[in-house]
């Protein structure tokens, strides 16, 4: 069951406002995007309520009146009703986006596993299909750094991806993909299983207390590989930093100037620390922070297979679909919201 609770809604959303409208408010762009992406995924829920709430009255004040030999009237009422059941079902999804971070647009990492060029073809593939992804649900995304493979594909890819609950919708991708085919790499057209990984992590931006002494950072700067032009291999503009204390490395080379490339790899590095301590702090939020898995057979979230037979099978909520090219297309929807109703029954009582 999905809990709904309407005042609780509108006294936060209440909050939300008043903040904006303090003084000085608009000056902190990272508290903005933070509460202002918070407001819109919390009107959405209360406008998704209002809307079918309204559309129910209809139909019962409808009901009230109609006669049983008036057709017209009958089938307007069922055209009603077929509209309130779509707006419940719209309100439904978007209840199931409660959880603490779920309305931070995020971080999406893409990393080959074993396997050359194969495993690295698949990663590429796992992009392309992120991409369709937030081209169908009007995601914004960002390229933020990309290494290519020696042959095809790439080893790794970091992107941005921006949106309303976008965390909440690609939190579920987090995890290693198992890809099963024939191999267009392979001349005796053998059946190939190649893995890549996939994390996620909120953009915390101004809900993180985070500091960073700069004596904890290794700075490395090199030259880009990406697209962009002749300045990009003549100037070292590309930025690569090691936290000494944790070894978590972050690199951007998707900016020109090496300042903003800098500016980007620190605000990743905070994302991911800000994530440390949230399971450090509390191992509830296990599920934000997600388990760390080998890159290799048994440990996948989800398979892939398209030889000898067609299929997608996400091992966590047992959906599957044989429309493999609609879920490399980027229709992933399904797989995430069965994801999310797992989560919701598994929070019942908690």
């Amino acid at each position: 069951m999905i809990l709904f609770d309407l005042p609780k809604l509108k006294a936060e959303i209440a909050d939300l406002e008043n903040q904006q409208n303090q003084e000085g408010f608009w000056e902190n762009q990272n508290l903005a995007k933070t509460v202002s992406s918070r407001l819109a995924a919390l009107s959405a829920k209360v406008g998704a309520y209002e809307k079918a709430r309204d559309s129910f009255k209809d139909v019962e004040e409808m009901l009230k009146e109609v006669e049983p030999n008036d057709e017209e009237m009958l089938e307007l009422i069922s055209s009603i009703e077929e509209d309130l059941g779509k707006e419940c079902e719209e309100l439904r999804h978007k209840l199931l986006f409660s959880g603490e971070h779920d309305a931070l647009n995020c971080t999406l990492e893409i990393h080959a596993g074993a396997g050359g060029t194969e495993a690295q073809d698949w990663a590429n593939m796992l992009l392309r299909m992120y991409g369709r992804y937030c081209e169908r649900n009007d995601f914004k995304l960002q390229v933020l750094d990309i290494e290519e493979g020696e042959e095809a594909g790439i080893k790794s890819a970091t992107i941005k991806i921006s949106g309303t609950d976008a965390y909440g919708h690609l939190k579920s991708e987090k995890g290693v993909h198992r890809l099963v085919r024939i191999s267009p790499f392979d001349a005796a057209a053998r059946r190939h299983t190649s893995f890549a990984s996939v994390n996620v992590v909120p953009e915390f931006g101004a809900i993180s207390d985070i500091v960073i002494d700069p004596k904890d950072l290794r700075v490395d700067t090199y030259r880009s590989g990406g697209a962009g032009g002749q300045n990009v291999n003549k100037v070292s503009s590309a930025v690569r930093i090691t936290h000494l204390p944790t070894g978590i490395v972050v690199q951007c080379q998707i900016e020109r100037s090496q300042l903003m490339n800098k500016a980007t790899c620190m605000s990743m590095l905070n994302d991911l620390l800000m994530q440390r301590k949230i399971n450090e702090r509390n191992a509830k939020l296990k599920s934000v922070v997600g388990e760390q898995k080998d890159i290799e057979w048994g440990s996948q979230i989800r398979s892939y297979v398209f030889q000898p037979y067609t299929m997608v099978k996400d091992h966590r909520t047992s959906f599957e679909t044989g429309d493999v090219n609609g879920v490399m297309d980027g229709n992933l929807n399904p797989f995430i919201y069965a994801f999310l109703e797992m989560e919701a029954r598994s929070n019942e009582g908690k």
